[in-house]
């Protein structure tokens, strides 16, 4: 039995390592090595693991291409193949990959993209929560600065020097996108799966820093003195209203004393 585990173990490492040598127990019928069938099963592991990667991160491929996309998407498996069978969260640190991959760096928000499109494949999966309904919202306006936000599960938050949320939408469903001119100015998204689709939206000034502290606990109070002191055109009011109408408040608690 130690054995058989070691031959699995030695396999699956042999897989996932371009470089790695065939396991040694392993031959061929008419004797030797079978270096070249052992080549093609590793090509087809590789090729369903870029796959994976590129069906989550559509966006990303569209814009630098499929052939570049599947050479990053190859580098990114080598250096870190999956650490378990169930693949729902492979793909979480391609982000951070996109981002120190040289050959990238002519797109200077490739990996805000990538960031983008893994929160909404985090938000995609993850567990339902039903929004506040309205009239428990009011609550949430009469009592603002001692209120603790209890925010839904599926927020995610990406900030960026770039207009990511801009060019999201432009490529989002064709590879074709219009010809327009982008303005360079960062953006900060929301991304929100408050029923049954991923919403994407734009924050404005100071809300990421508010809706940080609200997920970390902080009353209104607390997060908006933050928020002002990071953006001194922060608008409580409608940063409030943003995330009632967005569904992202599931539950208001008043601060203990």
């Amino acid at each position: 039995m130690g054995e058989l585990s070691d031959l699995q173990r030695d396999f699956a490492a042999a897989i996932l390592i371009a470089r790695e040598a065939v396991p040694a127990p392993l031959t061929r019928k008419s004797g030797g090595v079978p270096n070249r069938r052992f080549g093609i099963y590793r090509n087809n592991v590789y090729s369903s693991l870029i796959d994976v990667v590129q069906a989550r991160f559509p966006v990303v491929a569209r814009l630098v291409g499929v052939e570049f996309f599947r050479a990053m998407a190859r580098s990114h498996v080598e250096k870190d193949p999956p650490r378990s069978a169930v693949l729902l969260r492979y793909g979480e640190s391609f982000p951070a990959f996109v981002a120190g991959f040289e050959p990238a760096k002519s797109v200077p928000y490739l990996a805000d993209i990538a960031a983008l499109e893994w929160a909404w494949h985090a938000a995609y999966h993850a567990a339902d929560a039903a929004p506040l309904p309205l009239d428990e919202l009011a609550s949430v306006a009469a009592h603002a600065g001692d209120a603790v936000l209890k925010l839904h599960p599926s927020l995610g938050l990406v900030s960026s020097a770039f207009p990511i949320v801009t060019i999201f939408e432009l490529h989002a469903e064709t590879s074709d996108p219009p010809q327009t001119k982008l303005e360079a100015e960062a953006e900060d998204a929301l991304v929100l799966r408050p029923h049954l689709d991923v919403e994407i939206r734009r924050l404005p000034p100071g809300a990421v820093t508010f809706i940080e502290m609200l997920r970390d606990g902080k009353s209104i109070g607390e997060a908006a003195a933050a928020a002002f002191a990071r953006a001194a055109d922060f608008d409580l009011e409608a940063n409030l209203a943003g995330l009632m109408t967005s569904g992202a408040i599931i539950g208001c608690t008043a601060r203990s004393a």
